[in-house]
């Protein structure tokens, strides 16, 4: 039988296999490279844990009406709850009295903290929620070619007005809904800097 026959019909080394399996496992792997994108998250988890839950808060509050003990029972207190700034009476004044300095259009609430001054504090409170979360290829993300973000969550902040343990003054402001994608495209991949970097040296 011809020699050259036998030899076509023998295995293929060990070292061959292992370069093929080894291949395999590498494309089964690259499936779920998507989990390993970057993601990340920026949150105030207290008092409220949802844009609904922040804004029914703030219905239930009522200038003249709603006291601060009343306040820290729905978990808004400075000393205790963190995310809420206490405003002074220069704070307020910048930002709620008009240039001019006449207050005839004031709401009555901020003419009462006008007038009490000192004994006049503001409470802000800034929460939010917002994820952000690398989506696409994980190789043209990782090698920068291509990076596709994507960012959601919510937005919600409230000024109180309090003046001899009594809210005099609300006022609130947000975004229920956060939806943003963002693209970043480099035809060059990791040598898009390159030549820039180079450049800049002489």
């Amino acid at each position: 039988m011809n020699r050259a026959f036998l030899h076509r019909l023998k295995p293929y080394p060990v070292w061959r296999r292992l370069v093929g399996l080894t291949g395999l496992c590498l494309a089964v792997a690259l499936g779920g490279c998507a989990s390993l994108l970057p993601r990340g998250a920026a949150q105030t988890s207290k008092p409220w844990s949802d844009y609904n839950q922040a804004h029914a808060a703030f219905e239930r509050i009522q200038p003249f009406v709603t006291t601060a003990a009343q306040l820290r029972e729905q978990g808004i207190d400075p000393h205790v709850t963190p995310n809420i700034s206490i405003l002074s009476y220069s704070d307020i004044v910048r930002r709620l009295l008009p240039p001019s300095g006449n207050d005839f259009a004031l709401d009555p609430g901020i003419r009462d903290c006008m007038q009490a001054q000192t004994a006049c504090r503001g409470f802000e409170i800034d929460q939010r929620h917002i994820d952000r979360k690398r989506v696409g290829n994980f190789w043209l993300d990782f090698l920068d070619f291509r990076r596709e973000t994507v960012t959601t969550g919510w937005r919600f902040n409230m000024l109180l007005l309090v003046v001899n343990d009594r809210v005099v003054y609300k006022i609130w402001g947000g975004q229920p809904e956060i939806s943003e994608v963002e693209t970043t495209r480099n035809p060059l991949g990791p040598l898009q800097g390159f030549g820039q970097s180079v450049l800049g040296r002489y």
